[in-house]
């Protein structure tokens, strides 16, 4: 059985008693989530303890718990959080921050690529660059609609914890072996499946692209609350595996409604976060505590993306816009 089936089973439900919600930060807890200013919250969180750092930040596009300023001071802003942040990490911490496109007058700004070079000045060092792919989102009129975002993954140094086995996969071609060499003949795998590539298609049958296809949180997903650019719980769990052990400190310096806090909880991590809306707070308590009684809405982590088969209404081609001759008419 591969890792990621392994860590499926094993994890249903936290070993964790039900711990306390606290609002400061305090080592002796396991959930910490507070209501203010994130830089804040951040000053008293003590140097060199995350594992794993993972948040969204406001991507200045104006949504409702963000004012659009220029892209420079918009940037300046968030220097002094992620300076907080690099404090914060621990030296085997992992560091990934997911953003999308700043647009201004139609004209397009990979938030990504200006975030590289603050990270990188605070001696970061990236190791994959990972696309997050998803199927729906508004329609764009003036350039292509915009269908990905991007997680940079930094660490602090060059050894930084990374759980292979927890997230190799199945092998495509087990009974592969080896052709020449004193290993002629033997298999050339690893009996727990293969190292995946930096390329990741992120179903639970094959994580071997750069591309994470992971449904976002819209419409109809179980997960879906009054939050407009919710996290997906699966695409926090997979690094949460990947970068952290059990009882490790994840932290979510931008927590919205708590999606990080929930996949390190399922993981038996410690959590923290901080977000300044009263609102996403009291949603984010609502769902820890549905994850403790077994009652959190959450799409299943590996869940294949659903691929319509071509036989439902809503996927045939509307018959205003066929040509249909009919006698003499089309």
């Amino acid at each position: 059985m591969v890792g990621l089936e392994r860590q499926m089973q094993a994890h249903n439900l936290s070993l964790f008693p039900r711990p306390d919600i606290g609002d400061c930060f305090s080592e002796e807890r396991r959930i910490v989530l507070h209501e203010g200013d994130t830089c804040d919250f951040l000053r008293n969180v003590p140097d060199n303890l995350a594992t794993l750092i993972i948040t969204s930040p406001p991507y200045n596009i104006g949504k409702e718990y963000e004012s659009k300023t220029s892209i420079g001071a918009y940037l300046l802003r968030q220097e002094p959080v992620i300076d907080e942040l690099v404090r914060i990490l621990s030296a085997e911490g992992s560091l990934c921050w997911q953003v999308g496109n700043y647009v201004e007058n139609s004209e397009v700004y990979p938030l990504d690529v200006f975030y590289y070079d603050i990270f990188k000045s605070r001696k970061l060092k990236l190791r994959n660059r990972i696309i997050w792919h998803f199927g729906h989102g508004l329609h764009a009129s003036k350039r292509f609609s915009g269908r990905y975002e991007t997680i940079l993954w930094f660490t602090k140094s060059d050894k930084y914890t990374f759980n292979l086995d927890d997230v190799r996969v199945a092998s495509k071609y087990p009974g592969k072996r080896h052709y020449k060499g004193s290993n002629r003949g033997k298999p050339s795998g690893n009996p727990l499946g293969k190292n995946p590539s930096d390329i990741w298609e992120f179903l639970a049958e094959e994580w071997e692209r750069e591309l994470w296809d992971i449904p976002n949180v819209k419409a109809n997903h179980p997960e879906k609350t009054i939050h407009p650019c919710q996290f997906p719980i699966e695409l926090v769990e997979r690094c949460v595996l990947a970068l952290t052990n059990e009882h490790d400190w994840v932290l979510d310096p931008y927590c919205g409604v708590g999606s990080a806090l929930l996949a390190g909880l399922i993981h038996n991590r410690k959590v923290a976060g901080c977000d300044r809306e009263p609102d996403y707070i009291e949603i984010t308590k609502r769902r820890i505590q549905d994850y403790f009684d077994g009652a959190l809405r959450k799409r299943p982590l590996g869940k294949p993306v659903y691929v319509a088969t071509g036989r439902e209404k809503i996927s045939q081609i509307p018959r205003e816009w066929t040509k249909e001759k009919s006698g003499d008419e089309w």
